[in-house]
């Protein structure tokens, strides 16, 4: 069981929520003031996408993302940023002509998935660890081994922590290899991403598989989605990890009622606490997660 429990909350993701709650933030303004919230619940992290003020479609607009960031500072919140570098991996084929790419494809290489990243220097950012099939349909996601190691050989020369995104077996098995040729500096830090369709499903005996293919010394998190969400929360810390909840992967906090992401931390420091363990404070996780402190 793990006693100093960090909690990341996912503010906003890149999925079409906003026009399902609506409490989910959208424009820089209100995705600031959602992180200031998870923080002030309790979240040492938050982790942060942006989108079109105008229409909620996700984005890979830098200035959007040091809107947010420049927002959030200019609170005086103590919060670790992650910042998502998985934007760009999206393609959507057409099943009878499967070279021909359809609306909704934005795939662009690994080092165009990072220039907020160069420019703001966050304290994490995302590596999405493989390609999958993402739900139903013909959409995929695309990260493939080439655009991985160029990826995080420019996040370690940035000197910022990459996040693996680890959405089944294989996608951890490669991890483990980027460690292996030295593109991973220690400690490195995992977030196991469960119930995903058609990733690792939301199964404890899973969960507990790949925790145990993890390297030694390696920090990590776990979630899952939708109702499964809290349970996952109690799942993780169990088994000695850490948690991540939020608006991304969740927008309720019970059957018919809509969350803000401020409840959705509370609700999770309640089962942390509830377990005999203490929520860790952004200090203790940078700590924990071998990060700079604050500045």
């Amino acid at each position: 069981m793990n006693d100093e429990v960090i909690i990341t909350c996912a503010l906003t993701g890149a999925g079409d929520t906003a026009s399902r709650s609506p409490h989910v933030p959208v424009t820089p303004e209100q995705i600031a003031k959602s992180a200031v919230e998870a923080a002030g619940a309790g979240a040492a992290i938050v982790h942060i996408h942006v989108r079109d003020p105008e229409t909620g479609a996700p984005s890979r607009d830098p200035k959007l993302y040091a809107e947010v960031v420049e927002r959030v500072k200019e609170t005086g919140t103590d919060v670790i940023i992650n910042l998502t570098a998985g934007m760009g991996g999206d393609l959507v084929i057409d099943p009878e002509n499967p070279l021909q790419h359809l609306p909704g494809t934005d795939l662009v290489s690994g080092m165009d998935r990072l220039p907020h990243v160069e420019e703001l220097l966050p304290d994490i950012c995302t590596l999405d660890c493989g390609s999958l099939n993402f739900g139903d349909g013909s959409n995929l996601y695309v990260s493939t081994p080439d655009m991985l190691r160029t990826g995080a050989k420019r996040i370690q020369e940035l000197g910022v922590r990459p996040e693996l995104e680890i959405f089944d077996t294989g996608q951890l098995w490669f991890a483990k290899q980027l460690h292996a040729e030295g593109l991973l500096d220690d400690p490195t830090v995992f977030q196991l991403c469960m119930g995903v369709p058609w990733g690792a499903p939301a199964d404890p005996g899973v969960l507990q598989s790949m925790v145990n293919m993890l390297p030694a010394g390696a920090q990590w998190a776990s979630f899952s989605l939708g109702r499964m969400q809290m349970p996952w929360v109690a799942q993780s810390i169990l088994l000695g990890g850490n948690v991540r909840v939020g608006l991304e992967d969740n927008l309720y906090l019970a059957k018919g009622v809509k969350a803000t992401n401020g409840q959705l931390v509370e609700r999770a420091a309640q089962i942390t606490e509830l377990l005999g363990a203490k929520v860790a404070t952004p200090d203790q996780a940078r700590a924990t997660l071998g990060l700079k402190p604050r500045a």
